[in-house]
């Protein structure tokens, strides 16, 4: 079993975007994976110092989007299991000589960094870190990397993954993401809406800074957006998601979030296929994926970190009886500039 310890005095020092913040720096990567299937998904845990409280304050990806798809960061409370490599994309491709889980995470889980399509680094804004470690709800980070081929891994393995960069000055702002997604199904020859809404019900102000966005090959526009009184649209951010899947500086950094407010996301979606795609887990099928990256003053990030509809045909923004209630949609959530 490899459990890799984060023990700052034993790794180097790195740049950060505050130059007078003391950091450091670690690799969470693939141990060379040697995935045998496409549409496979692995992961790979790293056990964190439980010592100290540091804070991830960078984020700087070495991967190549025709060996990963996309690679997604989880914090946990504790990982599905405690090996090297394992495969843990529930019903999906599984590669033989590693043990199986339908999770990333054992306990706890939030998605703390994601990355596809050659995205560049994200440094975070100054005073705003990921808590992690001692006093924390994140005592692991598990590295899940999608394959979606494997013609590219080389006969060594593949060592896809991130350098984190963090310190163990306590940061004022705690950082979190909160995760829009859709489930349903895209009838052939369509275009179509894949909307998702869920209401803030926790008693805490959210100060949005980054967002990105992940679809397929489908995809055409996502946007994400804030909603007051069911008819008052804030937009978050929107981008193309065929383009590099990076976290891009929100619309409007003095937008807040508070009780009350919805949150909202819109995948436009173009299926030019003879045939329905629904979403899922492969190239095949289809995802409409929005994340907010945000930050609260003190350590008390958001409790709910997600928020999934099941997508068309039955659940759109504007639907009454099993839909969002939204009125007064704006056009531009469905077309870029």
């Amino acid at each position: 079993m490899r459990v890799l310890l984060l023990v700052p005095w034993l790794i180097g020092p790195a740049l950060a975007l505050n130059p007078n913040l003391p950091t450091q720096e670690f690799s969470l990567k693939m141990p060379f994976s040697k995935p045998v299937l496409p549409e496979t998904y692995l992961c790979s845990p790293m056990k964190l110092d439980s010592t100290q409280t540091n804070y991830i304050v960078g984020f700087r990806p070495d991967a190549w989007e025709k060996t990963a798809h996309h690679i997604l960061i989880y914090g946990c409370k504790s990982p599905a299991l405690q090996e090297p490599i394992y495969n843990c994309g529930g019903m999906t491709a599984h590669t033989p000589g590693y043990k199986s889980s339908f999770h990333p995470c054992g306990e706890g889980n939030e998605i703390v960094y994601a990355w596809a399509k050659n995205a560049p680094e994200l440094n975070l804004p100054e005073g705003v870190g990921f808590r992690v470690g001692k006093g924390s709800k994140i005592h692991w980070l598990v590295l899940q990397v999608h394959y979606a081929s494997v013609d590219y891994i080389p006969p060594e393995g593949d060592v896809s993954g991130v350098y984190l960069r963090y310190t163990n000055v306590e940061q004022p702002k705690n950082a979190g993401v909160f995760y829009l997604g859709t489930n349903g199904r895209l009838p052939a020859k369509t275009t179509t809406f894949m909307d998702s809404a869920c209401a803030l019900y926790e008693n805490k102000v959210i100060h949005p800074f980054a967002f990105r966005v992940h679809t397929h090959g489908l995809g055409r526009v996502v946007s994400g957006w804030k909603v007051v009184g069911k008819n008052q649209w804030t937009l978050l951010g929107k981008e193309d998601p065929q383009l590099p899947q990076m976290f891009y500086p929100v619309s409007n950094n003095s937008t807040l979030i508070t009780k009350g407010d919805t949150i909202a996301a819109r995948c436009t979606m173009v299926n030019y296929r003879d045939e329905a795609v629904w979403v899922g887990s492969t190239k095949l099928n289809e995802m409409c994926n929005f994340y907010l990256m945000y930050w609260v003053d003190g350590k008390d990030i958001l409790e709910g970190n997600s928020c999934t509809s099941v997508g068309p045909p039955i659940y759109s923004w504007d639907g009454w009886l099993l839909g969002g209630g939204l009125s007064n949609v704006p056009k531009e959530a469905s077309s870029l500039p």
